[in-house]
């Protein structure tokens, strides 16, 4: 579904990703691995148009993302889950949940997908009415994930989706994600709680200073040594 090749990005004279090149098979539920400033936010926003390459190829379902404006990148059916979650805090819950699809044709199924998102995420219809700023952290991630549901994608990107949640919550987040993916959406996960992450993911890569160092099944990776020593905390 997703392949990237040969990918290299530059913040001005600072080469932040080295000729990374990776897949995302439809169905599947990757991982992405490493320190901070390894280089994951950056590849994720290359993916969804936030960033230009250097040079190097993403390629979506074989059509080429990296001159296609984000909004239309939306269109042919991936959508983000940033880092941080930006909700709208203003506006309700709902009207967040609908400015998800705004790039969407079929505006008649708003309303069962709305009814889908609130299966997923009860609390959400709970607080349809609430100002998005009023709830917690946790209910704001949730809210993000179902923002970007609402666009109808083939495959989600998720960048840390359980920074700064309790142990409880982290729980609750990662046991919809693979809600989300046994639905038929492909995940694309960057995850600083590694051991949760491998723990869901088919396949995963580790980054390090904007260099792909390991990649194999989750399971293989939460077995290998060197990423218990480096990630695992053992």
């Amino acid at each position: 579904m997703l392949e990237i090749k040969d990918l290299r990005i530059s913040y001005g004279m600072i080469e932040a990703i080295k000729g990374i090149s990776f897949v995302v098979n439809d169905g599947e539920i990757i991982t992405l691995i490493g320190a901070n400033g390894a280089g994951k936010t950056t590849t994720m926003h290359a993916i969804s148009g936030l960033l230009k390459p250097v040079s190097g190829s993403i390629l979506l379902n074989g059509t080429e993302l990296t001159r296609i404006p984000p909004h239309r990148i939306v269109s042919l059916g991936l959508a983000q889950v940033p880092e941080g979650r930006r909700v709208f805090a203003e506006q309700t819950v709902e009207e967040n949940l609908v400015l998800g699809a705004y790039a969407r044709k079929d505006k008649e199924h708003l309303n069962e997908d709305l009814d889908s998102v609130f299966s997923l995420f009860p609390r959400l219809m709970e607080r349809r009415k609430q100002p998005s700023g009023t709830l917690s952290g946790g209910e704001q991630q949730m809210l993000a994930m179902g923002r970007a549901l609402m666009a109808k994608p083939s495959i989600l990107l998720l960048d840390e989706p359980s920074m700064g949640l309790s142990p409880l919550l982290v729980s609750e987040i990662f046991h919809i994600i693979e809600e989300i993916n046994k639905k038929g959406t492909t995940v694309l996960l960057v995850e600083q709680n590694a051991k949760r992450a491998l723990a869901i993911a088919d396949r995963a890569y580790v980054l390090e200073t904007g260099r792909i160092t390991l990649s194999g099944t989750g399971e293989e990776l939460a077995q290998d040594e060197r990423v218990k020593s480096a990630y695992l905390g053992g």
